[in-house]
C-alpha cells in the first residue's frame, strides 16, 4: 500500500481492513530506511487532522507487577462501556541479540480477540523511557482509526524511565504491596510525576496492600508540597494524584480505577491543563526528533565516518580520552558546516 491507500484504510476501512492498513501504517512508521521516512511523514500529516479525540493513558510499573493483565482487564471493562480501546506495548530489545519477544499480545488472550480492541507490541530498540522511539507516532495513527482509549504499556519503570508520562495524558504507576516504605516510597523519582497510583494484587494481602495505600498516599501528599507543583493540595481547581487498590487477575475495583481517571479528565479539561499539556509533549517531541535526526546526520557525516574507526580504537585503547575524541569528531562536522558557511 502508499501512503494515500493507508491513509483511506486508517480512516475509512471496514475491521479487517483498518486493522492491516493501521500495522502497515505503523511498520512504515517504525522503519529506519529514508524513503519510507519521508512516506511516513506524508501519512502522519495527512492523518493529524483526525487525532487529538481519544484519552491517552499511560501504564508504567516493574516487571511482575501485572500491568498486561491489568490493561486486559481494564480494556474489556472499557470495552463493556462501548468504548474501543488501542492498546501499544513496549517490549524490551535484547542487548545481546537485539531481539524482542513481543508476547504481551499473547498475554492478553481475550483483549486481543476482541473486535473493538488493536494491540500493537513494539520493541523499544534501545530507546531509553520505557517506550518506543515511534510510540508517539503509532498513537496518532490508533486516534485517527477513531479509537477511544490509546494506552501505552511501558517495558517495566525503574526510577528514570518516565518517558510514557510525557506522551499521555495521564500517567498511571501500578504497585505492588510490600514494595516499601515510607522512605522508599519518597525515594522513587517516578512518583513525583504519577498522576494515579495503583495498588496490583490488593486480594493477596488486603493487609499489605491497606498499609501500602496509607504509605503511598502520605509520599504523594509530601511529594505535592515540595515536588511537583501541578500537584500542589491547596489548589482545589487542580487534580491532586490518588491511589486505589485493584486486583486485576479478580477484576476487582477496575471501575474505582476508571471512574478516577475519568474525574482527572474532566478536572483538566475544565481548568485547561490537558490542552497544555497536550502543547507542551508535542514541542517536546519536535525537539526530541530533532535530536534524533541531528545525531542520525552526524553518524553519516563523510569525515566523522573517515575518522571514527581510528578514535575508537585510540579510546579503547586508552590513548584518547573519550570527551577529546568526541570534541574532534564533532569538530569534524561543524567545522566543515562552519566552513562552508563562511
Amino acid at each position: 500500500m502508499n501512503s494515500e491507500q493507508l491513509v483511506h484504510g486508517v480512516l475509512n476501512g471496514g475491521a479487517a481492513a483498518q486493522r492491516r492498513a493501521m500495522a502497515k501504517a505503523i511498520t512504515l512508521l517504525e522503519s529506519t530506511r529514508a524513503d519510507h521516512r519521508a512516506q511516513g511523514d506524508a501519512l502522519l500529516t495527512q492523518l493529524l487532522p483526525h487525532t487529538g479525540k481519544a484519552f491517552r493513558l499511560g501504564i508504567s510499573g516493574v516487571p511482575g507487577v501485572g500491568k498486561s493483565t491489568f490493561i486486559e482487564a481494564l480494556g474489556l471493562y472499557l470495552i463493556a462501556q462501548g468504548l474501543r480501546v488501542a492498546v501499544l506495548a513496549v517490549d524490551p530489545s535484547s542487548s545481546v541479540s537485539g531481539g524482542s519477544i513481543l508476547g504481551d499480545k499473547t498475554r492478553m488472550e481475550h483483549l486481543s480477540m476482541h473486535e473493538q480492541a488493536y494491540i500493537r507490541p513494539s520493541p523499544s530498540s534501545g530507546t531509553l523511557g520505557g517506550v518506543a522511539e515511534k510510540t508517539r507516532e503509532s498513537m496518532l495513527v490508533c486516534e485517527a482509526a477513531g479509537y477511544d482509549v490509546v494506552i501505552v504499556e511501558t517495558v517495566g519503570v525503574g526510577q528514570s524511565e518516565t518517558a510514557v508520562a510525557n506522551m499521555t495524558d495521564m500517567f498511571v504507576l501500578l504497585q505492588l504491596p510490600n514494595a516499601g516504605d515510607d522512605l522508599q516510597a519518597i525515594k522513587k523519582g517516578v512518583m513525583e510525576i504519577a498522576d494515579l497510583v495503583a495498588i496490583n494484587k490488593a486480594d493477596i494481602d488486603k493487609a499489605a496492600a491497606t498499609r501500602a495505600e496509607a504509605q503511598i498516599a502520605s509520599s504523594l501528599r509530601l511529594l505535592s508540597q515540595h515536588g511537583n507543583p501541578e500537584h500542589a493540595h491547596h489548589d482545589t481547581t487542580q487534580w491532586h494524584p490518588k491511589v486505589v487498590q485493584i486486583s486485576a487477575l479478580q477484576g476487582q475495583g477496575i471501575d474505582a480505577f476508571w471512574a478516577a481517571v475519568t474525574q482527572y479528565r474532566q478536572l483538566q479539561t475544565a481548568n485547561g491543563r490537558l490542552a497544555a499539556r497536550r502543547e507542551k509533549q508535542a514541542l517536546a517531541w519536535m525537539w526530541e526528533r530533532i535530536d534524533a535526526g541531528l545525531k542520525h546526520a552526524f553518524r553519516q557525516h563523510p569525515q566523522v565516518r573517515e575518522l571514527l574507526p581510528r578514535l575508537q580504537q585510540d579510546v579503547a585503547a586508552g590513548r584518547v580520552a573519550a570527551s577529546t575524541a568526541a570534541r574532534n569528531l564533532l569538530s569534524a562536522q561543524y567545522g566543515q558546516a562552519q566552513a562552508a558557511i563562511d
